[in-house]
């Protein structure tokens, strides 16, 4: 989702996401029987942007992850804006709940191990059940520019942002604007902001104030979030893509009081998931999950986005990682926490406390000629859990002395097979590089008895 834009004939380095304008850029383990190995993060996918939107009835809040990588004092952003924001409904946010929800959300591999078919089982008692899914549930600047129809809102300063909030008549006066205050515009910029303001939305400019951010401690910018309240629920990416340099990755976690968030405009499809892969697959798990979501992205015609992730934020099977606390959720913009629950029922299982909250993780690859619109959701009431999720299941590589040995080897060996072939057709892989990876179940040579070396017979 990030673009990347051209200075002084120089390139551009990773710049913040998709919904955004740049300007001014310089060079440069809960009930789970088996073991979490690795995640999918957003680190597999260059310059994958992430943003978060919380939303419940026309309430929203918008969180855009920074990372941006120039000189501080060359940050500048764009972000359409459907409402006049003012000062209090602006905020910086943790960089790390985006990292959190990441690793919750992210999609994982994970193990198992066959027993011996040679032991004989032993009475259990009926497992824990895991816990279920819960049913469905600045004074002086504000005069307007009359020759260009530009109007400066409202401006002031939260963390070490400087922030304006501009509306405009029409598109070129609004580039002409900008580039008259020291905004690098990217061509074609005027044709993209004319539907914007065709549809009355204001336009959130940002730069950084070098004396806050040098007061502060972190070394980095933090995510910029806005609250605010629109009929529209949407993330505006058309501006994302001027200058873009192929396809684009965004990953958007979603969060809600009833359930799965859809596309409405596009597709939404589940990544292929729930099957088993080889174990040579845990030494190779990025390239394997990057290889199977271009095929996919590929099958789908790059016109979907990609279901990565759906739970409810109360527990998960299996963790990636803990699931937020309620403090963390906050941070993330749920507003809803400590408010009556519907379902009392609904209690959080590592904090004691309530939680309403229920996450969707879409992955978005796009491109300006297969997505010509903005991206537009709906929440739905679908409580459904859904994961990518890829399992290893190990062979039993001990002795086995029971005529139960041979049907179990030809079994693992039939399990292989499938496995490469399966592996073979959701990554695109040569099935002959694939089938030279694994480390095949053959039938063990047969012992010799001792002697027969000292006597060589």
């Amino acid at each position: 989702m990030n673009i990347k834009l051209n200075a002084l004939g120089k390139k551009a380095i990773a710049l913040l996401l998709t919904c955004c304008l740049f300007l001014g850029i310089t060079p440069s383990a809960l009930a789970f029987c088996g073991f979490f190995v690795a995640q999918a993060d957003s680190d597999l996918f260059n310059e994958a942007s992430q943003v978060i939107i919380v939303r419940d009835g026309d309430r929203t809040v918008l969180t855009m992850a920074n990372d941006y990588q120039g000189e501080v004092e060359d940050f500048a952003l764009v972000v359409p804006v459907p409402v006049l924001l003012q000062e209090d409904q602006v905020n910086v946010g943790d960089p790390e709940i985006l990292k959190r929800l990441d690793e919750y959300s992210a999609p994982r591999l994970v193990e198992y191990f066959d027993s011996n078919p040679c032991d004989i089982p032993m009475p259990r008692s009926a497992p824990m059940p895991a816990p279920a899914a819960m049913e469905a549930d600045s004074v002086g600047r504000t005069q307007s520019d009359r020759s260009l129809g530009v109007t400066i809102e409202a401006e002031f300063s939260v963390g070490e942002y400087d922030i304006l909030i501009l509306s405009a008549q029409e598109s070129s006066g609004l580039e002409t604007w900008l580039r008259q205050n020291n905004y690098q515009i990217p061509t074609g910029a005027s044709a993209v902001l004319q539907p914007y303001i065709r549809q009355n939305f204001k336009f959130f400019v940002a730069k950084v104030n070098l004396e806050e951010f040098k007061a502060g401690e972190s070394q980095k910018l933090r995510p910029l979030m806005m609250a605010y309240e629109s009929p529209r629920f949407m993330l505006p990416i058309r501006l994302g893509m001027l200058n873009a340099q192929g396809d684009q990755d965004l990953i958007v976690y979603l969060l809600t009081r009833s359930g799965q968030v859809e596309l409405t405009n596009y597709r939404t499809v589940k990544i292929p998931s729930e099957f088993d892969v080889p174990e040579f697959v845990e030494d190779e798990f990025s390239d394997f999950y990057k290889a199977a979501f271009q095929k996919a992205y590929e099958q789908e015609r790059k016109e979907v986005g990609f279901l990565e992730y759906a739970w409810d934020m109360s527990w998960c099977d299996p963790c990636a990682a803990n699931p937020l606390t309620p403090e963390e959720l906050r941070k993330a913009g749920v507003f809803w926490l400590g408010e009556s629950s519907a379902d009392p029922r609904r209690i959080d299982p590592f904090n004691g406390g309530a939680v309403d909250a229920f996450i969707t993780r879409l992955h978005v690859r796009y491109s300006r000629d297969r997505f010509p619109e903005d991206l537009a959701f709906q929440a739905t009431g679908n409580r459904q859990n859904f994961q990518g999720r890829y399992i290893i299941r190990r062979p039993y590589r001990g002795e086995m002395n029971c005529a139960a040995a041979a049907d179990y080897r030809a079994q693992v060996r039939d399990r292989q097979e499938q496995e490469a072939h399966q592996l073979a057709t959701v990554t695109g892989w040569r099935k002959t590089d694939v089938f030279g990876k694994i480390d095949w179940f053959t039938e063990p040579t047969e012992r010799q008895p001792w002697w027969r070396n000292l006597w060589r017979r």
